[in-house]
């Protein structure tokens, strides 16, 4: 039931959040596109977790995408909110960043330790939250990750 709660909060507040804060160009690359970069590519590796999810890229949102790709969280409601934490312990604050710290961290007490563990992850990697990743997409996604010391929550 908690996860369903937080999922409606996001459907509902994800337009508004893409017509009037985002401020960033849509990248408008199809997924097709994105498969078709380089096996070792962040483009290709992008194009794989659509795929694997069966997502479709959210206009203005792609950079959400591949923050789950390189830090390799997945994308369960406690997953979604472990990916804020690491990227709030990264440097990165907004508004919405931390009212879903806030409101996740009131429906999961229980996984508290969990999103200590990513929080620490995100403060020791080199700030990447910022990064504009459309111009990085035929980099080597190990190279990314090893120049701004992203790790996973599984190692």
């Amino acid at each position: 039931m908690r996860a369903f709660i937080l999922v409606t909060i996001y459907e509902w507040s994800k337009q508004p959040y893409q017509k009037w804060i985002k401020k960033n160009p849509a990248w408008d690359l199809p997924i097709e596109k994105l498969i078709a970069y380089p096996y070792e590519s962040l483009g290709f590796h992008l194009g794989c977790f659509l795929l694997k999810y069966d997502f479709t890229p959210q206009p203005k949102l792609e950079d959400h995408d591949v923050f789950h790709v390189l830090t390799n969280i997945g994308i369960s409601v406690p997953e979604e909110l472990a990916m804020q934490y690491y990227l709030l312990g990264n440097g990165k604050r907004s508004m919405y960043l931390l009212s879903v710290i806030v409101l996740g961290s009131l429906f999961y007490p229980d996984k508290i330790n969990f999103f200590a563990k990513a929080y620490k992850k995100g403060k020791t990697a080199h700030p990447f939250y910022q990064l504009e990743y459309k111009k990085l997409l035929h980099q080597p996604i190990q190279k990314i990750q090893s120049t701004f010391l992203i790790t996973s929550l599984c190692k």
